[in-house]
């Protein structure tokens, strides 16, 4: 894909990277009528994708709004938490009235289009200008949150989608080592399910989930990255036997029964939920979850791998690859200034207490300390190890398409797993979805 070599090289960049992070505390004075300053009360409204009280990013959340509050007495940060796929619907209807948080969540690229070509989100430049916050950035990070050479959001990642699983559950179920091929991922799936074991944890309430999981698949038949984007370019359709290959398979760990029952009325905290407490073997995500894995009660026994070549074809060091969701802020806030300040002090911290909070894999920003000195897990450096030998990957469905196509995509990956259903009835659906929506 286009952005793709852009995508690998802030990936390579940001691997262990030690460099500048917090710019410090926000210096209200510094900046536009930082923070109520003159004495009235202002309530800002965050909204936010972090609902889960038991992981790093949660708490990171309110630590730094406690920190901002004490200093700004008379600002009170009102957080709206929501998990990903609640967010995206509540945004939209937010959206068609004109009213969205001040601070709100966007998806790069395609997700992010819509907003900024309805004027509703604010440039923001001057909170980047200010204090060197933008070099704390991973270099190419933010022009997929750029329109006309202006930034709309800051992102809170940049991430690859592994394998995570429980080394004691697969040892129960007599499996020695993880899947390097689609045939071995099956095959583990049924001496887990024989074991007793849900094999893989997902939330496919959050539809989102099934469709990382599926493009991690086609990555493998495609041979490689950049099938959205022959397709987008007319190189080829969804009719292509690549595409059809990776239903197939896809539908092949369906029948297999590798996923929990129900799986599209559990949503992706549940799920997460699911393999933190040693109820599923195996949880396919991005490496934004390692923090949250270390910390969970089965966090000794997590390893990782990547995703398996699939009838023989594939790189595994190829990802998707996940530019993170970003912070925006309101186009029409009643306290724009307020706002700016308080996210500029949230973006400044965020490093250094993600760092502290050992969850600072696959951040967006540089990080500032030795991670092995400070007790990173074994995890975690295994995990930046990866992100040292990435030779390229795709982004996901939903931030390559357009909104119309991806609804339509996001909703035939779900079906999968309450139906089976031909694979090129699959890809029928997807090509009419796209040439009506060119």
């Amino acid at each position: 894909m286009k952005k793709t070599g852009k995508v690998l090289a802030l990936l390579l960049a940001g691997a262990l990277t030690v460099g500048l992070t917090a710019c410090g505390k926000s210096d209200s004075s510094s900046g536009a009528s930082g923070g109520g300053s003159n004495g009235e009360k202002v309530t800002i409204t965050f909204q936010n994708i972090s609902p889960d009280p038991t992981t790093p990013a949660y708490k990171i959340i309110r630590q730094l709004v406690a920190e901002y509050q004490k200093e700004h007495p008379n600002v009170e940060i009102a957080l709206d938490t929501l998990n990903t796929d609640q967010q995206k619907l509540k945004l939209k209807t937010q959206a068609a009235s004109r009213e969205i948080p001040d601070i709100t969540m966007v998806n790069p690229a395609a997700q992010m289009k819509p907003y900024v070509d309805a004027g509703l989100l604010a440039p923001l430049d001057d909170v980047l200008d200010k204090d060197g916050l933008r070099d704390t950035y991973q270099k190419g990070l933010l022009d997929y949150y750029s329109k006309d050479n202006k930034v709309y959001a800051l992102p809170d990642g940049n991430n690859i989608e592994v394998g995570f699983y429980n080394k004691a559950l697969f040892a129960k179920a007599g499996i020695d080592a993880p899947p390097t091929t689609f045939d071995e991922l099956l095959a583990d799936v049924g001496k887990l399910k024989a074991a007793g074991i849900t094999p893989i944890a997902i939330g496919e309430k959050d539809s989102w989930t099934g469709s990382f999981l599926f493009m991690n698949i086609l990555l493998r038949t495609n041979g490689g990255p950049g099938f959205l984007q022959d397709v987008a370019d007319g190189k080829k359709t969804f009719n292509d036997p690549a595409f059809i290959e990776a239903v197939e398979a896809f539908q092949k760990l369906v029948q297999a029964g590798a996923f929990p029952d129900g799986a599209t009325a559990i949503d992706a905290t549940a799920s997460g939920n699911m393999f933190r407490t040693g109820q599923a073997a195996m949880f396919f995500i991005g490496t934004w979850e390692t923090g949250s894995n270390d910390a969970s009660t089965v966090g000794k026994d997590v390893g990782v791998f990547k995703f398996p070549t699939v009838n023989g074809k594939g790189n595994l060091d190829e990802y998707m690859l996940a530019p993170g969701s970003a912070y925006a802020v309101s186009a029409n806030s009643e306290h724009l200034a307020e706002t700016k300040d308080f996210l500029h002090f949230f973006t400044s911290n965020y490093p250094k207490a993600s760092f502290d909070m050992k969850n600072a894999v696959g951040l967006g920003q540089k990080v500032d300390g030795d991670f092995k000195t400070a007790g990173y897990s074994p995890l975690a450096i295994e995990i930046l190890d990866m992100f040292k030998n990435i030779k390229g990957g795709d982004l996901s469905f939903d931030n390559t398409m357009n909104p119309a196509v991806s609804q339509v995509h996001l909703s035939s990956i779900q079906n999968l797993f309450v139906q089976q259903v031909d694979p090129k009835q699959v890809a029928a659906e997807h090509q009419a979805a796209f040439e009506s929506n060119k």
